[in-house]
């Protein structure tokens, strides 16, 4: 294949993705599903019935209209591709959130190029009826209203945003020296919203996203949609986002270089 795509089809392809995805993990949603432990020992990582469904219908129609290019999913893993492009997948972004009966959580699509850059984007939250898409031509919300481009916020000054991170105790001791700073600086800070955050960041009503401890999956297809609405998703060395780890996402350089002083003391 190209190694160039056609955006506008790649779009109307994650609308069918996102859509199958929700039909799938309807069922689950605030039903009392029992949730599976991934992790060992003391630790909770869940997963439900309704993640692995709603990957499974995403992979089903990547296998008949995309079948050269990967598929990276957080519930079955890697499907090698001949084409070089590479399908990011968390279909439940947040599942303390979805287990918890909370509508934060979301589902995340991403297509990689074959350098490894995020190009499309998708934060899907269906049960608010919110879709946040990224691409090169920029970034838009999707609501039963219609369509509206996204910007970021016009702050500039950390002691003006509102601040985000979803739960800083899994930060280690230095991340949460850098976030405690980060929280005594700014004007209000939020939690638990996973995914979404970078979304609202996006639509300019958060203005400082910063988290650790992440995986390709859970990056990938926030990149496009806050690049997309004006805003800045780096590292906390200040290099550009990697697919994974710490990353901080901010409406303005203003916002990011007085967050940057207190993230880099903890960077890895």
């Amino acid at each position: 294949m190209s190694q160039t795509i056609d955006e506008n089809d790649i779009l109307n392809l994650t609308r069918r993705l996102a859509d199958a995805a929700w039909s799938a993990i309807q069922p689950y949603f605030r039903t009392g599903t029992a949730a599976e432990n991934k992790a060992s020992g003391a630790a909770f990582d869940p997963v439900t019935a309704g993640d692995k469904a709603g990957e499974q219908a995403i992979r089903d129609i990547l296998a008949k209209e995309r079948p050269d290019d990967g598929i990276d999913g957080e519930e079955f893993g890697k499907h090698e591709g001949a084409s070089g492009w590479t399908w990011l997948i968390d279909p439940i972004d947040g599942t303390r959130a979805f287990i918890a009966g909370l509508p934060v959580w979301t589902t995340l699509i991403a297509l990689v190029d074959p350098d490894g850059h995020p190009v499309i984007g998708v934060i899907d939250q269906p049960v608010v009826g919110e879709r946040y898409y990224g691409a090169p031509s920029g970034s838009f919300l999707e609501t039963a209203d219609g369509k509206s481009a996204l910007t970021v916020s016009a702050c500039t000054d950390l002691r003006q945003a509102i601040i985000a991170t979803t739960d800083p105790f899994i930060m280690t001791p230095a991340e949460q020296g850098a976030w405690t700073h980060l929280r005594a600086t700014a004007k209000v800070s939020r939690y638990g919203l996973d995914a979404y955050a970078y979304a609202r960041l996006a639509a300019g009503t958060i203005d400082l996203v910063c988290e650790t401890g992440l995986q390709a999956h859970d990056v990938a297809a926030l990149v496009p949609v806050v690049r997309g609405a004006g805003g800045i998703a780096r590292d906390w060395r200040g290099n550009e986002a990697r697919l994974g780890s710490q990353i901080a996402c901010a409406s303005s350089e203003g916002v990011f270089e007085q967050a940057l002083i207190s993230l880099r003391r903890s960077a890895i």
